[in-house]
């Protein structure tokens, strides 16, 4: 009998347990952003270009130096810090510079930025820079997008594809209110 009392309560405290587990996995509600609001999230990592141009090092210069460090060129390890520009309906929304990550200056510098936006359609724009000189941009792109409420619109950033990518809302062909 006493064993039968033991199971019996243990079998109380593990509904209990499933009983609070499920509870808490249903309240408090709980949402990331407002009702009636859509999320614009910049997310990417990006190594600028190199500060100083390749030189090639002479015969002499590489009999100087270790078996294992003798390559051609000499590079320089420091990148531009990038310079990064969002606009959401005309208005900057982002704007950031960017620095290269490492003790050298010679990492990717990264952004991960999260901004509310009403929901409806926007017209979204972004501009880069990641050379050192010019005050141009080196890539910019501009799209309309449609955006439901709770819909996420990711800004990313992809040089081998071409620059920047728009992931996510629907694209809008008619014009802004």
């Amino acid at each position: 009998m006493n064993r039968m009392l033991r199971y019996a309560a243990q079998g109380l405290a593990f509904a209990a347990f499933a009983a609070t587990t499920w509870y808490l996995s249903v309240e408090p509600r709980y949402s990331p952003i407002a009702p009636g609001e859509a999320l614009l999230k910049i997310s990417f990592s990006h190594q600028g270009q190199r500060l100083g141009e390749c030189r090639q090092r002479s015969a002499e210069e590489l009999a100087d130096l270790a078996p294992n460090m003798r390559t051609a060129l000499d590079c320089p390890r420091e990148r531009a810090p990038i310079y990064l520009e969002v606009e959401l309906d005309d208005a900057r929304v982002y704007q950031a510079m960017l620095q290269p990550t490492g003790l050298s200056r010679d990492g990717s510098a990264y952004v991960y930025e999260r901004l509310p936006v009403p929901a409806g359609v926007h017209r979204v724009a972004a501009r880069l820079r990641d050379s050192a000189d010019g005050p141009d941009f080196d890539y910019s792109r501009a799209a309309v997008v449609q955006l439901a409420a709770a819909e996420v619109l990711v800004v990313d950033f992809d040089a081998n594809r071409g620059g920047f990518l728009f992931k996510g809302g629907t694209p809008a062909v008619e014009p802004r209110p």
